[in-house]
This record gives C-alpha cells, structure tokens and sequence, in this order.
C-alpha cells in the first residue's frame, strides 16, 4: 500500500502532516506542491498548514505468511 505524506509549517512554529492513502502512480513533485498549495490557500483548516515542508510516498509490502 502507497501512502502520500505531506508536511506542512503551521502558524506556531509547529509541523503538521496530511496523510493521504492510493496516490496516483504518476504523480510528480509538481502535482504534490500544487495540492500542497491548494490546501494553504483554501484555509479550510482551522490552526493548519500556513507554508510547504516537504513530501514523501511510503510503499509499504505485507507479505502474509498464513
């Protein structure tokens, strides 16, 4: 399973992660920091992210043995 991780600065100094599961497989730096910057500008988050951090994807394997 995939997992987009994005990062954020808050007002206080603060860090702030959104955590998003199935990200497209296609997705590049730019598509992130678009959306990043989407989410700051919506202000839909009260006390949320007021700047860009950083980015990952987390691919994650389970293998069940029974």
């Amino acid at each position: 399973m995939k997992t987009l991780r994005m990062y954020f600065g808050t007002q206080d100094n603060g860090r702030w992660l959104l955590s998003v599961r199935y990200p497209k497989d296609n997705l590049t730096a730019q598509d992130v920091q678009n959306a990043m910057q989407a989410i700051i500008d919506s202000g839909a988050i009260v006390s949320g992210p007021v700047t860009i951090l950083s980015a990952d994807i987390v691919d994650r394997n389970v293998n069940e043995l029974f």
